[in-house]
């Protein structure tokens, strides 16, 4: 059984030196039942430290911004042992602020519907197109990522915007934009759209960001972050 631990152990440790990044997992934590708010997660284990962390945000939708105390981050003072994705950490984040969660009406049972989920390993490059449809409303869409990078690996600092046109049953084609092209992030050197997910009821619609992040060892981080639209 010792053996056994050390060999488990050995590979998870092997995998992360190889990958040399610490990759974040997306949780759907669910809208308000009016989706004016929107709730989601992320977890990972830092690649050096194998410290498990966890962060949580809640998001206006219709002013597209984190309501106020809408973003709480948590990192445990000890590493995982073999087996451990690091998901307790969201779970201890969630637990503690239950109150949040409900002042802000957030139901775990309304999460988005998905219209569009990557499957492509993409480099984050500017440019992306993608097509979706929302067959329940009979509307089709086409979403133009467009990122502009400054400097590269960790001096790197960007931005990003989306395009997206709607064109209803009726014919009728309406262009919004989305994110907003001003904010600057630190580290950050691609972008590329993950999931497009609409509210159970009122159609809001948010856009899942995978974010890639060069870290000190080379490797790259990858973190994700929404932006929200009210149809």
């Amino acid at each position: 059984m010792y053996k056994k631990v050390l060999f488990i152990a050995a590979v998870f440790l092997l995998g992360s030196f190889l990958w040399a990044g610490d990759t974040a997992v997306f949780v759907d934590l669910g809208f308000s039942p009016d989706g004016r708010t929107y709730m989601f997660g992320q977890y990972g284990i830092q690649s050096e430290t194998l410290r498990p962390w966890a962060d949580l945000y809640i998001v206006d939708v219709p002013n597209n911004n984190f309501v106020s105390g809408g973003r709480i981050s948590y990192t445990h003072d000890g590493s995982v042992v073999a087996g451990q994705d690091g998901s307790g950490a969201l779970y201890r984040l969630i637990a503690r602020n239950a109150a949040l969660a409900e002042r802000h009406n957030i139901g775990f049972l309304f999460q988005g519907q998905p219209l569009y989920v990557s499957l492509n390993n993409g480099s984050g490059s500017s440019g992306e197109s993608i097509e979706f449809r929302d067959f329940e409303k009979s509307a089709s869409f086409r979403a133009n990522l467009n990122a502009l990078v400054e400097g590269s690996g960790t001096a790197a600092k960007s931005s990003f915007f989306i395009n997206l046109e709607r064109r209803g049953s009726d014919g009728v084609v309406k262009n919004y934009t989305v994110g907003n092209p001003q904010i600057k992030r630190q580290g950050i050197t691609g972008y590329q759209i993950r999931k497009v997910m609409v509210a159970p009821k009122d159609g809001s619609i948010v856009f899942v960001i995978e974010m890639r992040k060069p870290n000190a060892s080379g490797g790259v981080d990858l973190r994700y972050m929404v932006e929200a639209l009210r149809l």
